[in-house]
Order: C-alpha cells, then sequence, then structure tokens
C-alpha cells in the first residue's frame, strides 16, 4: 500500500489537471454553435493532455479501504471527462447541425463528470472551490462555512434526484438544498427550467454553484411531455406547486423570493407560468427564449408592476435571434414592468453559466 506522503503527491498532481480540465469544459459548453465547433475545439483541446499523463499513477496507485471511494469518484470523474473532450474532437469533423448535436451529447459526459465529483467536495477545498462561482472561490468566510456544514451528519442537504408521480423521469426533478442551511430558516428558491428535451438533472449543475454560493434552494423540475406546456394545456405548472410542497418538507422555503428561470423552452415557460396572477413566482428571468407579445394581453397590470422580469440573450442565438428578445424588452417597457434587459455578444443558443451568479444577484438583493 502507497504511503500517505506518496498518496498525497499522487491526488495532488491529478486533482489540478482534473479540475482546469472541467473548468474549460465549462466554459466550452456555453460557447457552442453550428459552425463554430473546430475553432472551440482547437481552443480548449490541449486542456486534456495533462490529465491524461496524470491519470496513469492515479490508477496504478495503491489505496487505503477508506479512500477507495474517492479513488473511485474521482477515476470515474475523469474518465466522463476525456470522454466529454474526445466527443468534441469527433464533433469537430463534422459541419453545421450535425456538429452542434454531437458536441450536445459530448456535454452529457462533462454533467456526468461533475455529478459524480461531486460527493467529494466535502474531502477536498479545490473540488469544493470548483462548485462555486469564480469569483466566490475564494471566499474565505463561505468556504468556512461549507466546511462547517459538512462535519453534520443528519438531514436532506445536498444534491438529489426525485421521481416524478408514478415512478416517472417526466415530471420528476433534481433539488439542491445548501449543505449549511438550517432547515427551520425560510431559504429563497430557484426554480431552473431546461431546454426543449433536457431534465433538470442535468440543467441542475448549469446553476448549483451560484445556488450554492448564495444560500438559494435549487429546484430544477423535468418537463412532463418532450418539452414545456407552452401551448395546450398546462400540467407543469401544478406539478412545479407539488414538487416546492414535497422539498418543503426537508427544508422551509420563502415563499417571497421564488425566481422562476429557465433556458429556451423553459425560458418561454417561465414566462408562460410566471406571468399570470396567482402564479408562484415572484421573479422571472428566462434565458434565449422565444416570446410573443400576446403574451402580455391576459396579464395584469398589477401583476406587471409586481414581478421583476430580468432577460438574458445572445446575440449569435440562431434558434430564437435576438429581434425575439428586443420585440419581448419594448414589450415589456411599454407596459412599464420592472425590467432588466441583458444582451450577450458572443454567445449563441446556450445558457451562459458565467451569468447565474449576478442573476441571483439581482434576485436577492435588487433589480440593478
Amino acid at each position: 500500500m502507497a504511503e500517505k506522503n506518496e498518496l498525497l503527491d499522487v491526488i495532488a498532481t491529478s486533482l489540478l489537471p482534473l479540475l482546469q480540465a472541467m473548468d474549460t469544459l465549462t466554459w466550452a459548453r456555453q460557447r457552442l454553435e453550428p459552425y463554430g465547433i473546430n475553432n472551440l475545439v482547437n481552443a480548449i483541446n490541449d486542456h486534456a493532455g495533462p490529465l491524461k499523463a496524470a491519470l496513469p499513477s492515479f490508477r496504478s496507485a495503491e489505496w487505503p479501504k477508506d479512500l477507495v471511494n474517492f479513488q473511485t469518484l474521482f477515476d470515474q470523474s475523469a474518465t466522463a471527462t476525456l470522454l466529454a473532450y474526445r466527443g468534441l474532437e469527433e464533433a469537430s469533423t463534422v459541419e453545421g447541425f450535425d456538429a452542434l448535436r454531437a458536441a450536445r451529447r459530448s456535454i452529457q459526459s462533462h454533467l456526468l463528470a461533475e455529478r459524480t465529483l461531486y460527493p467529494l467536495a466535502s474531502m477536498s477545498t479545490p473540488i469544493s472551490q470548483y462548485y462555486l462561482p469564480h469569483e466566490r472561490r475564494e471566499d474565505e468566510d463561505l468556504l468556512s462555512k461549507l466546511d462547517a456544514a459538512y462535519d453534520k451528519t443528519e438531514g436532506n442537504a445536498g444534491f438529489r434526484e426525485c421521481l416524478g408521480v408514478g415512478g416517472e423521469i417526466r415530471g420528476g426533478y433534481a433539488v439542491y438544498l445548501p449543505e449549511y442551511l438550517d432547515p427551520t430558516v425560510p431559504a429563497p428558491v430557484v426554480l431552473a427550467l431546461h431546454g426543449g428535451r433536457g431534465s433538470g438533472p442535468d440543467f441542475i449543475w448549469s446553476w448549483l454553484p451560484a445556488a450554492r454560493a448564495s444560500g438559494s434552494v435549487l429546484i430544477a423540475p423535468t418537463a412532463i411531455g418532450e418539452t414545456w406546456a407552452i401551448t395546450g394545456e398546462d400540467l407543469d405548472s401544478p406539478n412545479i406547486s407539488r414538487i416546492l410542497d414535497e422539498v418543503e418538507n426537508s427544508q422551509t422555503l420563502d415563499r417571497s423570493k421564488i425566481l422562476m428561470t429557465g433556458m429556451s423552452d423553459g425560458g418561454t415557460f417561465s414566462y408562460v407560468s410566471g406571468l399570470p396572477d396567482g402564479s408562484l413566482a415572484t421573479h422571472i428571468a428566462p434565458f434565449a427564449a422565444s416570446f410573443h407579445p400576446l403574451l402580455l394581453e391576459f396579464v395584469s397590470s398589477d401583476r406587471l408592476s409586481a414581478v421583476p422580469i430580468r432577460i438574458t440573450h445572445g446575440t449569435r442565438d440562431w434558434m430564437f435571434p435576438i429581434d425575439v428578445a428586443h420585440i419581448a424588452e419594448d414589450a415589456f417597457r411599454s407596459k412599464s414592468a420592472r425590467l432588466t434587459f441583458i444582451e450577450l455578444e458572443d454567445r449563441a443558443h446556450v445558457f451562459p453559466q458565467d451569468e447565474a451568479a449576478c442573476t441571483l444577484d439581482w434576485f436577492l438583493n435588487g433589480e440593478t
């Protein structure tokens, strides 16, 4: 069995390359677009090399029983990370929307790497820092608060997935409760709605670092159908209400602070579900969403004056062009809505994870 110092050296020489490779994938997945995959891969591929070089020593080390779980989860995460790089490289050999579809499939491996590695955040400060926004990674107070919380063994804090009614994935959800929350103290809520044909357990990782830093309960539902009930009978809003009630069995929720946000179809549904009178949403923040001014014909002026809205949209969006966001901006301003509009010049039809923390700051601390 390897000596303790030898194992520490093995971990040290493997951990930084893994986290840097994962950080680079986070950067890349925010910049996917149909005709830019080749340039993107050229920009990031070197970041996989140090991880490939470090893994043989990591795998050949002899691990004590109390670190076998660390070894297993780390190795699985590293394997998934390298698979994501390989998938992106393969995507760069085709063109257009075929390349985009292939790149998105490879990103699933990155999401698997994030889900797999997260349990080790309680054992490693660098891993814990990875699951925070970049600007909060050196926040000693926050890191100390997280460290202290990991000493507690009771409760339902952390990440978990729950199936829908009848044991189905559709209509289920993923939830993250920051480990340091007091279950009896009401906490703000972020409802993060995935894009078309996505799922809550995948989309939650784009929001988890920001929620973890802000002390917000993060709930990522999965639509009952293939996408959200943008037209026709709305089965999703009652299901989201049910999910909130279920989560409240573990953590008291602040019903006066509920952000409904979403990407693409999820952003569009945040309008559909969040705007009407009686909605549980107190704030709405759609990303890369579609919009039709007719929506506002069914929204009362009192509701529009009460619910702050933050629209974020990329100028390179190929699915819902930026003009769609400008139409939404003009329509809301004509109704004197409480609107913040963010235009991202370098983004296409993606979720900009680096906007999540400032969106939560807007939600929790004010509209500017």
